[in-house]
């Protein structure tokens, strides 16, 4: 069952919203204010321990058949085994890559990440980037706003969608 993150700006808090669909029928409600503007957020997303091999990876797709995190996680292990040392000094190559775990997660490319995508394509220094466009992709997922409230809080709890 995937977990989907949502921004409530009034609280300017990130909460996580459990769904029995890979495609929610409605929007989710704020457990904190009761509002219902809230704005999906691309979802934290970390991989850690070792790599597993071909038979773990098999057991524990069978276990949690289904379980589109797992399947996410499988696919991003997968993707970082398949750059070579060369490539993870390759912007290009990281664009690629970055592209497609969020089109595979389903996550929402927002403008000032396709930009950074397409110029890093081009051959433009990500450090460089991130310096010119981090402004505008801390804005646009949720980075300080108007008021000047800064990054959004997380909350820890696990709503039902």
């Amino acid at each position: 069952m995937p977990i989907f993150e949502y921004l409530c700006r009034p609280c300017n808090r990130i909460f996580s919203f459990l769904s029995l669909r890979a495609t929610p029928d409605r929007a989710p409600v704020c457990p904190r204010c009761g509002g219902t503007e809230l704005t999906r957020v691309p979802s934290a997303f970390a991989v850690t321990g070792s790599r597993k091999t071909d038979g773990e990876r098999d057991s524990r797709k069978s276990a949690d058949a289904g379980a589109s995190e797992s399947d996410l996680e499988d696919k991003a292990l997968r993707m970082a085994g398949e750059l070579s040392e060369a490539d993870a000094e390759d912007p290009r190559a990281m664009a690629r890559m970055m592209r497609r775990l969020a089109e595979e997660s389903g996550e929402r490319i927002t403008p000032a990440m396709d930009e950074m995508f397409r110029r890093m394509e081009a051959g433009e220094d990500p450090e460089a980037l991130e310096e010119e466009l981090g402004p505008r992709l801390e804005e646009e997922m949720g980075g300080e706003d108007d008021e000047g409230r800064g990054t959004p809080s997380r909350d820890d709890g696990l709503y039902n969608l």
